[in-house]
């Protein structure tokens, strides 16, 4: 390994090269990054897959970590993977990092192919795309199966995801760390009552109760249609109800659609992407926060709920699973449908709200802190490091 310095005053004691794909920024690397450089003693770079320069090269460039943008058109998934492979074989040659550590399918996949080819002993793939090849397009598990065997260590990011890997996915068990996704603390609750009373001025909360969140992309995944259903039944009972769905993505057409059939133009608000510096105090102009997701390897978004002490009724997936005890800090549904989940609206409403809150919080600050992922990570890679010599 090498003995180069990252930072002044502290020595390197390992080389981490990231690879990540689709994505202009990441904050979880972010985090990462801002702790390595503020420690020292860890080297990262990173190889980011992206249709556009990301715009998070100049971040990590600022505080001294090589970052290389391979242009990758996710539309041209095979031929851009083929053309990735190589390139990324040749910077691990060059750089000999002493860990490759793969995050999304579109990067595992020709990462951890190139980590092998190039004889990188500490191969990391953090699985947190589990379950939606297996859902919609079955073929390509083949390929989730071929980087479970590339790699040397797997990280699952809940114990479903864990499961998932064992029984769906044929991984070895001896390979698979559980480490949760987490999140920094401070910035993710760091409410401003300006901003909330901006917030309820723009989505015209005044005078509505309960105002119903949900934080995801409009993907199928995600599970809109079941929060319309619910949002239908729960109108019935609470004419003043108010759900603010907050992302993009390519089914919000069909879900704005659905929301005029079923007449509840004037109790949904499709919010659009909200600014990061905003996400905080949205959670603080909620009652409470609905996550319907039909699989979800971890979910960030109620573990931000659950830190901002907002109360969760969730589907049983993801971390939920292994946060949530039913009605004691939270509400976790037995079935991934409207109907259950307004059962589970229902039901949180009849219980000190205040109290579930609370109590997720102090769930949410002791399981999903950033200190929490970086641990387990440094736990992994060291695991990774003493198998290699």
């Amino acid at each position: 390994m090498s003995q180069t310095r990252n930072s002044p005053g502290s020595f390197l004691l390992m080389h981490i090269l990231h690879t990540f794909a689709n994505n202009d920024s990441v904050p979880y690397l972010s985090w990462f990054a801002e702790r390595a450089y503020r420690e020292g003693g860890i080297q990262y770079s990173f190889l980011l897959l992206h249709s556009e320069r990301p715009a998070m090269m100049d971040e990590m460039q600022a505080m001294g970590f090589e970052c290389r943008w391979i242009k990758y058109d996710d539309r041209r998934r095979k031929r851009g993977m083929l053309r990735a492979l190589p390139l990324m074989w040749w910077h691990m040659i060059r750089h000999k990092p002493d860990i490759v550590h793969s995050h999304l399918f579109d990067d595992s996949l020709p990462g951890m192919l190139a980590a092998c080819l190039a004889r990188i002993k500490g191969r990391v793939a953090t699985k947190q795309y589990t379950g939606y090849h297996w859902m919609h397009a079955p073929s390509v598990v083949f390929f989730d199966k071929l980087i479970n065997r590339c790699s040397t260590d797997l990280i699952a990011v809940s114990e479903e995801c864990r499961q998932f890997m064992i029984e769906k996915e044929g991984a070895p068990v001896e390979k698979i760390s559980m480490v949760h996704h987490s999140i920094p603390t401070n910035s993710s609750t760091g409410q401003t009552p300006e901003i909330i009373e901006r917030l309820r001025d723009r989505y015209g909360i005044s005078g509505h109760y309960p105002v119903i969140g949900t934080v995801a992309r409009f993907i199928a995944w995600k599970g809109y249609i079941h929060i319309v259903e619910a949002a239908r039944s729960i109108v019935e009972d609470h004419p003043k109800a108010l759900f603010l769905l907050c992302g993009m993505g390519e089914q919000q057409d069909h879900i704005r659609q659905l929301v005029h059939d079923a007449g509840l133009d004037e109790h949904v608000v499709f919010t659009g992407w909200v600014d990061r510096r905003e996400i905080p105090s949205f959670y603080g102009v909620l009652d409470i926060y609905l996550h319907a997701a039909v699989l979800e390897p971890f979910g960030f978004v109620y573990a931000e709920a659950m830190m901002n002490a907002v109360p969760v009724v969730s589907t049983p997936t993801g971390a939920a699973l292994d946060a949530i005890e039913d009605g004691q800090n939270g509400i976790l549904v037995k079935e991934r449908t409207g109907k259950a989940l307004a059962d589970g609206v229902e039901r949180l409403m009849e219980l000190n709200m205040q109290a579930l809150g609370s109590a997720g919080k102090e769930t949410a600050l002791r399981m999903f802190p950033f200190d929490v992922m970086w641990k387990g990570t440094m736990k992994v890679y060291t695991q990774a490091l003493a198998r290699k010599r």
